[in-house]
């Protein structure tokens, strides 16, 4: 069964996201594994491409595109490929709403182009409220016993105090 939800300019997408992958991820893409680190330049080589901030606004370098199946291309290619630690999805649909949305103009003028050519590699981290917000406050880890589940004993911590659960 075909599907009739891209136009010939996503096929079109689609192609570049392919020989994107096969130039600049996969011959590389298992020694990155092992460093446990993606080069800075595939980053780069992904903002030439025009795979980087798909909807930001083109006067900060960006696709200026709110067509998401864009991004769809994007995951389907990147997950056809077995590619996924580049974290491009991340980058363009978790993190590039917040810089678009909430930033003000004069960090959307600072943050915006490197982000789209990729000089600019972002991450992110949440909590939730109430949640621990360190490693020694954090609840013990569970291990399983012959009679169900139990909490292990947690490591001492010099430097931590011993949370009320």
């Amino acid at each position: 069964m075909q599907r009739q939800i891209f136009t010939e300019e996503h096929d079109a997408f689609r192609e570049t996201v392919r020989a994107f992958l096969a130039k600049e991820v996969l011959p590389h893409y298992e020694q990155w594994e092992q460093d446990g680190i993606v080069s800075r330049d595939a980053w780069l080589a992904a903002g030439r491409a025009g795979l980087l901030g798909l909807a930001v606004p083109e006067e900060y370098g960006g696709g200026g595109s709110d067509d998401f199946r864009y991004s769809a291309v994007l995951a389907e290619e990147f997950t056809r490929a077995g590619a996924a630690g580049l974290a491009v999805g991340l980058h363009n649909d978790i993190i590039g709403p917040y810089l678009t949305g909430l930033a003000t103009d004069e960090q959307k003028r600072r943050w915006l182009p490197g982000f789209c050519s990729g000089e600019t590699i972002t991450a992110i981290a949440m909590t939730e409220p109430g949640a621990p917000t360190s490693r020694a406050s954090a609840p013990p880890p569970r291990t399983r016993a012959t009679t169900g589940f139990s909490t292990a004993p947690r490591p001492s911590s010099p430097t931590a105090s011993s949370p009320t659960w």
